[in-house]
């Protein structure tokens, strides 16, 4: 078979691209896995690198980005973009359409095109023959910035126009950042100890006012577009809602929540109706816009000063607000963690008035340097808790205090534990915390962990709120007729519970350490340890720096262990389980194999292997001296691979680790 021609390939292929484009950002209606858009990519990309006399400006390819500009040049719009004037009430809207119908001299329904207010940065596009020769920011209306190199970079945004469009064609949208690129940016952001963004809007208005494209095609933006400006060639429909499903054949987004209302009755219905699908849309908005929907009405209303009179707003309640924050209190969650909470002076924000807010850990305090008595931005989005997105630090007073862990818990007065590398506190009164109380217990006996069938959820909520039960060891003291008198128990039922109790008095070390609750320490770990040391008394007397000497535990987990048991909260109810009669095999310890053939290696395993289980596997490897832990780095010297691995085998091959398969795992054992 003749080779294809390359000139005629390149054009296949930027068709199908810009087509399967155009169903996935438009039409949102894919017709290919992204794998295969990615083949058609890789194809392209080979070819131009091949035949670079066949790139041209609009291939796909060139959204990557080329050398940054020196500065922003300023770009005169032909036609101002106008703001539009703001509704904040439905009076506001009533009023709105009564202006409307006077001008327009008729009692009838209005009809308005109605569709979301983007919380972005408004653009204009201009496309000569079908192709986008410029991108400008809205700026002052009249003149804004050109930023052409960045808005080619945006996936969404057509470098070429589908079909015939006309000879020129201005469009004027939002550009913006999905919640969920945002919250990737910013965490990637804090890891690398960089500023984050305070909200969606900045970090798309800071993105597309990059000067280096390359970082631009590196965030996630996107856009919606929702009017003209300068055109050429091309005869109006009579209605703006035609005007944008036209743009939408072109290869332009429009928002799908564009909907054509009667009167003001149904701005109001629409106003609500999105207000209710706010909190769940995958991008920030801050109102709905009602636009009549005539082009020959919109000419007779006209404009006002830098506004239209066909056009408005209808803001929704304010998201971020200013308020002071008076005290910063810490709970104890169901876990242990302490969360530190604000208490603020009152404000109204989001549609309801705030008192409190989240501040998530102490990282976070420390990041944005919040102290109390300080001026703060707060956020509230739909039923998402408030938080503190910023300080406004020219607004600090001089007596403005600095927040502090508190070094005892609030609930129980155990020690409050903050261990190196970790952003939460906790608190290690982990058997004793009335905090932790419910939990701790549903832990202990879950089947797992003690194997106490028949004590479940409702049970023990019956049994710790009434005072009956305030540590693990309680249960052991209940009696049939004590839990018959319980909600849905009658004798029968607590005849069995009462000697599911009594079994579960005969376990092994390693179900009971894990049973306590510890911090990070799992089934697996729990084994570890109970292997190495052989009896609770010898890991309750270790150090930290033992600790560590265990297989597959490292510094964080022995600091929780250690911590752990250092409280003596923990070590009275410890006591008092082993008093009551739980016990379990004696073992011997297990000395370390410091000098075995693996001493020193640092395995990870991933997937099924045929001839043990992954644990027999771990103890095979901890007796030869190696040790396993849970991630792959660049320390591991072997990942061994079974049957369906996860993701660490594609982190291996990335990081160049020797993969070992399971004959050569079998091998290396001896």
């Amino acid at each position: 078979m003749p080779a294809q021609d390359p000139k005629k390939r390149a054009r296949e292929l930027r068709e199908q691209i810009e087509w399967h484009n155009y169903r996935y950002h438009v039409l949102d209606d894919p017709e290919i896995p992204d794998a295969e858009f990615d083949l058609l990519m890789r194809e392209l990309i080979e070819l131009e690198q091949a035949h670079p006399e066949l790139v041209t400006p609009e291939s796909p390819t060139q959204r990557v980005g080329a050398a940054p500009v020196g500065s922003l040049p300023v770009v005169t719009h032909s036609v101002p973009m106008l703001s539009l004037e703001n509704a904040f009430t439905e009076e506001d809207v009533i009023a709105f359409d009564r202006r409307v119908r006077e001008r327009l001299e008729t009692d009838d329904g209005v009809e308005y095109a109605a569709e979301p207010k983007l919380d972005g940065l408004a653009v204009s596009l201009r496309y000569e023959h079908g192709r986008l020769v410029q991108a400008a920011t809205r700026g002052d209306g009249v003149r804004g910035e050109d930023v052409t190199h960045n808005v080619r970079t945006i996936k969404a945004v057509p470098l070429r126009l589908r079909g015939t469009p006309p000879e020129l064609l201005e469009v004027r949208g939002e550009i913006f950042m999905p919640l969920a690129g945002f919250k990737a940016l910013n965490e990637r952001a804090q890891a690398r100890g960089e500023k984050t963004f305070v909200n969606p809007r900045n970090a798309a208005a800071g993105t597309l006012r990059q000067l280096d494209p390359r970082l631009t095609a590196r965030r996630p933006l996107d856009v919606y577009f929702y009017g003209l400006g300068e055109t050429r060639g091309w005869k109006l429909p009579a209605r703006h809602s035609e005007i944008l499903e036209q743009l939408r054949e072109w290869g332009l987004r429009i928002s799908p929540l564009l909907e054509v209302v009667r009167g003001v009755e149904g701005c109001l219905a629409y106003y609500r109706e999105v207000g209710q699908q706010r909190a769940s849309l995958p991008y920030e908005i801050d109102g709905v816009v009602y636009k009549v929907n005539s082009l020959i009405q919109q000419r007779e209303l006209g404009f006002i000063a830098r506004a239209p009179r066909w056009a408005i707003a209808h803001k929704f309640p304010a998201h971020e607000v200013s308020t002071v924050l008076r005290d910063v209190e810490f709970q104890v969650g169901r876990t242990g963690a302490l969360t530190p909470v604000a208490r603020l002076e009152p404000v109204f924000v989001g549609g309801v008035t705030v008192s409190n807010a989240t501040l998530h850990n102490m990282d976070e305090i420390e990041r944005k340097d919040v102290r109390i008595g300080d001026t703060v931005i707060v956020r509230r989005a739909g039923d998402v808790i408030p938080e503190i997105v910023k300080v406004v630090v020219n607004k600090r007073p001089p007596d403005a205090r600095v927040v502090r862990l508190p070094k005892k818990c609030p609930v129980c007065k155990s020690d409050v534990e903050r261990v190196a590398g970790e952003a939460v506190a906790r608190c290690t009164g982990g058997l004793y915390c009335a905090a932790q109380r419910k939990e701790a217990l549903r832990h202990f006996a879950s089947r797992r962990a003690l194997d106490i069938d028949g004590l479940g959820t409702k049970i023990i909520d019956q049994l710790v709120e009434s005072g009956r039960v305030k540590s693990p060891a309680d249960l052991y003291g209940l009696t049939v007729e004590e839990l018959a008198g319980l909600e849905r128990m009658a004798a029968k039922s607590a005849t069995k519970l009462v000697a599911a109790i009594e079994r579960s008095k005969q376990t092994t070390l390693a179900r009971f350490l894990y049973a306590l609750g510890i911090p990070e320490v799992g089934e697996r770990t729990a084994e570890a340890l109970a292997s190495y040391f052989g009896s609770l008394e010898a890991l309750q007397e270790a150090t930290e720096a033992q600790i560590q000497e265990v297989p597959d535990v490292g510094p964080v987990v022995a600091a929780h262990v250690r911590h752990f048991l250092d409280q003596p909260h923990n070590r009275e109810v410890i006591a008092a389980l082993r008093g009551h009669g739980v016990h379990w095999p004696a073992q011997a310890r297990r000395a370390a194999a410091e000098g075995g053939p693996l001493a020193g290696k640092t395995f990870v395993l991933t997937g099924t292997l045929d001839s043990m289980s992954r644990e027999q596997a771990g103890e095979r490897i901890a007796a030869l001296g190696g040790k396993v832990t849970g991630s792959v780095s660049k320390k591991t010297d072997y990942v061994v691979v079974g049957a369906e691995p996860g993701s660490k085998l594609a982190k291996a091959q990335a990081l160049g680790v020797p993969i070992l398969d399971e004959r050569a795992f079998l091998e290396l054992l001896g």
